[in-house]
């Protein structure tokens, strides 16, 4: 009775729920009679749900619905912006030319729609003095208010202080 039992379960569906081309669910039918009624209408029998009791099948043109799903994931990948973090290294000995020079930079990268990570590197010495790093970062701050938000505030990674900077939204 047991081995009976465990063939029965291997046996294909007999049955599933069939949905028409229009959406409408034409009920519980037998699978012959699903794969029938799509000879008859020229279109494909696509299961829909293989887990639901009994499967959901429907009928459909493969080709056309495959086609539309991928027009559909085109579409998708036309509305995303991808956004890249590029990096702008200083040192803390910095002259005031150099920041305007460095900051016009920050400003094409913010335009273009791209976050800026802003890096002071300490060498030897100037470790002790990390205040002046944090100084010129916040330098770089008010010279891009106008333009760029602070993601990220300046924390020290090693012998490096960054922040990160994010383009303003325009509204």
């Amino acid at each position: 009775m047991v081995k009976d039992l465990r063939v029965n379960d291997m046996i294909r569906v007999r049955e599933v729920r069939l949905i028409g081309a229009d959406g409408a669910q034409l009920g519980v039918v037998p699978t012959e009679e699903a794969r029938s009624s799509a000879r008859q209408t020229g279109l494909d029998l696509v299961e829909v749900s293989p887990m639901a009791r009994p499967p959901v099948c429907k009928l459909l043109d493969y080709g056309k619905y495959k086609f539309e799903q991928e027009k559909r994931i085109r579409e998708s990948k036309k509305r995303q912006r991808l956004t890249k973090l590029k990096e702008i290294r200083m040192q803390p000995k910095i002259d005031s030319h150099d920041l305007d020079f460095k900051s016009k930079h920050i400003k094409t990268f913010l335009d273009q729609g791209n976050k800026v990570k802003v890096t002071v590197r300490f060498r030897g010495r100037e470790l002790a003095h990390t205040e002046i790093g944090r100084a010129v970062l916040d330098r770089v701050v008010e010279r891009t208010r106008e333009y760029a938000v602070l993601t990220r505030s300046a924390q020290m990674e090693g012998r490096f202080m960054s922040m990160v900077l994010s383009p303003k939204s325009r509204k």
